[in-house]
């Protein structure tokens, strides 16, 4: 059998980071890290081939070779998936489909032949035993959780690894939390399940025998979601791991909390964390207790993320505007924060309710749910009714989308995280790549950018604060 695995193309969104990765001269952020995995799970005997259409073209060839097409995204990628999915049926090639769009979605999909939805751990070998009895059903699912101590290590030499900035890895699924807007817990549970340390250093070691020395993005929803095993377990292991290895750099999703506990800050950081992006959301403490973000309230949030910025740690931040609670001033308060907090990378969006959500279900029953959300929480679109005029809340966003890009704010906030970060002590040897990148910002920003002259006073700021750093 020939397997082709498909990933869709991701529009131009803000975690796609495309005018960035120019400076990199990379493709996309990381491959598919689902498809690779799913690879690992097929029959030994299989015949694998993986297209990442945003990476390189799906061709025709690569359809006359496919017995069976298997799909997987996320629901951003709708549209790119309904297109390869005609591609197929019009080559007469079988799809198999899978992942969180098809899990929530699979039934405006009539063109797929099976589906292969929630964990593909718990899903998978049904469908592969019926397929090989000649007898495969349309849909399958199940309502429990996978144990991922179960889970083989992705085939990462399917993937042309020179086109991507960044590997990813899985250590867990699940969340703790139960925040009403969010649908990890939905899909994966509020149980953190975790695999081992070994199984973590294998998958490792797989990326460093293939020649990875670049980062690496732990894809958990919140890696400190079971802090016992991640504190006694993964990070002394990690630590170990890289007394040797110090090329690969770590990043992460992490909850606010993490700033409670400096040992594991520490641990963190000399694990090789360098980056972790936290769900902050929102200045309101009534918009928290809204949302049910109980691990955000009463506490000073710009102090937690200086706190861990002071830990060696830089924290990319997500907001949101659009809860019930919020008012016309909730625009400016988010702009102070971000400012006052130095979260340089800071993702701020509309409230929208995806389904198997909380939010989604008392919206519904309220009649505010319009349509399906786009999955691009950055686009300006809304898939709910605010109580907030939805024009003032659109004119209120783009003010704080503005403010906080335009140049001197950036670069000013630039500064005010400098001010705060710690360098670590273990430090990654040099990314070639990442040299050329400063250069290369040098012409885009620094001579032909309309922002040369904060770039050149950020410039001009580090050198006497380096100098005296060191």
């Amino acid at each position: 059998m020939n397997a082709l695995l498909i990933y869709p193309a991701t529009p131009d969104t803000f975690w796609g980071f495309k005018h960035a990765l120019k400076f990199i001269r990379k493709k996309a952020c990381s491959p598919p890290l689902g498809l690779l995995t799913l690879a690992a799970m097929l029959p030994s005997g299989w015949s694998k081939r993986l297209v990442d259409v945003n990476v390189a073209k799906l061709t025709h060839e690569d359809l006359e070779w496919a017995d069976y097409a298997f799909i997987s995204g996320m629901t951003v990628q709708r549209e790119s998936a309904r297109q390869i999915i005609s591609r197929c049926k019009e080559a007469g090639v079988k799809v198999i489909a899978g992942g969180p769009l098809f899990t929530i979605e699979h039934g405006q999909f009539e063109d797929v032949d099976h589906f292969v939805l929630n964990e593909a751990e718990l899903t998978l070998p049904a469908f592969l035993a019926d397929l090989k009895n000649g007898h495969a059903q349309r849909v399958y699912t199940a309502t429990g959780f996978a144990d991922i101590k179960t889970t083989p290590a992705p085939l990462w030499e399917l993937a042309d690894r020179r086109r991507y900035d960044t590997m990813s890895i899985q250590y867990s699924r699940g969340c703790p939390f139960d925040c009403e807007f969010c649908n990890v817990t939905s899909l994966f549970g509020h149980r953190p399940r975790t695999k081992t340390s070994g199984q973590i250093i294998t998958e490792l070691d797989a990326l460093y025998q293939l020649g990875w020395r670049g980062s690496v993005f732990f894809v958990d929803d919140n890696l400190i979601g079971n802090k016992r095993c991640l504190g006694s377990d993964l990070l002394p292991a990690l630590i170990e791991w890289r007394k040797n290895k110090r090329a690969m750099r770590f990043s992460t999703e992490v909850s606010i909390n993490l700033a409670d506990d400096e040992r594991l800050m520490q641990m963190m950081v000399e694990a090789g964390f360098g980056t972790v992006f936290i769900g902050i959301e929102t200045p309101e403490e009534d918009s928290l207790a809204e949302c049910s973000k109980k691990q955000n309230m009463n506490r000073n949030l710009i102090e937690d993320v200086k706190r861990m910025q002071r830990a060696g740690l830089q924290v990319q931040g997500g907001f949101i505007v659009g809860f019930d609670n919020d008012t016309p001033g909730v625009f400016q308060r988010q702009i102070d924060f971000i400012q006052k907090s130095g979260i340089v990378t800071a993702m701020v969006g509309l409230l929208q309710a995806p389904p198997g959500t909380r939010l989604h279900k008392r919206l519904k029953q309220a009649g505010r749910v319009l349509e399906r959300m786009s999955g691009d929480n950055v686009d300006g679109t809304t898939n709910i009714v605010p109580v907030m005029n939805l024009d003032v809340l659109r004119k209120g966003y783009e003010d704080i989308l503005r403010h906080i890009y335009s140049p001197e704010p950036y670069y000013r906030r630039i500064r005010t995280f400098l001010r705060e970060y710690k360098q670590p002590k273990i430090k990654s040897p040099p990314d070639f790549q990442h040299i050329l990148a400063f250069f290369r910002s040098i012409c885009h920003l620094g001579i032909l950018g309309k922002e040369r002259v904060s770039y050149w006073k950020l410039f001009a700021w580090t050198l006497p604060n380096s100098a005296s750093s060191n």
